[in-house]
């Protein structure tokens, strides 16, 4: 069931040629990138996923990290949002999580922490307890008092929480760039079927260094 689709060597090439699958909603979505409208989700990039040790480890998530990293920190320096989440759960508040999943995340698992990499300065850590990134949370709110308009769904696992989020963005009111690079989860079928119906329906996808060339862009010209 796990692949490693994604590693370090391969991708650039790999995320070239979904992107080429893609090409046809692409060209239909006329909506551009403006990156002192948005903002940058980072979803769950928790040992609990990028640890080899842990059962829910997703080989490809390591191959994403640098990527998330620099555009972070492209973010914090044109002083937009850079949101990340915290996947957490308690007996209380994980409904179906615990029946559908053997075991669920808590506060006190030692995998439970955002990895070392992404401890950036400026960035903010929300905690959520669904695949949605906007239930029970204080994202909508905290999106829309800085202003923001468009959302960059980044983290793991591309097919459950991202998707998951960025159909609820998108329901309220939110232009979605989901990036084909930016995101990983346990193969590529599951990738790959995620970014066919984001594309279709609700997101547009883009590579990471587009965005992040974007976002260089409106720095130079601050």
């Amino acid at each position: 069931m796990k692949s490693s689709y994604f590693s370090c060597e391969t991708i650039g090439d790999k995320s070239l040629e979904m992107l080429e699958k893609l090409a046809k909603y692409r060209k239909t979505r006329r909506i551009n990138f403006i990156p002192d409208q948005s903002a940058l989700l980072v979803l769950d990039m928790q040992r609990y996923f990028l640890d080899e040790c842990s059962h829910a480890y997703i080989p490809s998530a390591l191959s994403i990290i640098p990527k998330i990293k620099n555009l972070a920190k492209a973010y914090i320096k044109i002083n937009t949002p850079v949101i990340l989440t915290r996947h957490i759960n308690s007996n209380k508040d994980a409904g179906l999580m615990a029946q559908w999943w053997d075991d669920i995340i808590t506060e006190k698992d030692d995998l439970s922490g955002i990895i070392s990499e992404l401890n950036l300065p400026g960035a903010i850590v929300i905690k959520k307890t669904q695949y949605d990134g906007f239930y029970r949370t204080p994202l909508k709110d905290m999106l829309r008092e800085k202003g923001v308009s468009q959302l960059v769904i980044t983290g793991v696992m591309s097919h459950l929480c991202c998707e998951t989020t960025a159909r609820s963005a998108f329901v309220k009111g939110f232009e979605v760039f989901f990036p084909v690079d930016g995101t990983a989860t346990y193969n590529e079928d599951f990738h790959l079927a995620t970014l066919i119906n984001l594309s279709h329906g609700f997101a547009v996808p883009m590579l990471m260094e587009e965005l992040q060339n974007c976002v260089e862009a409106s720095q130079v010209g601050q």
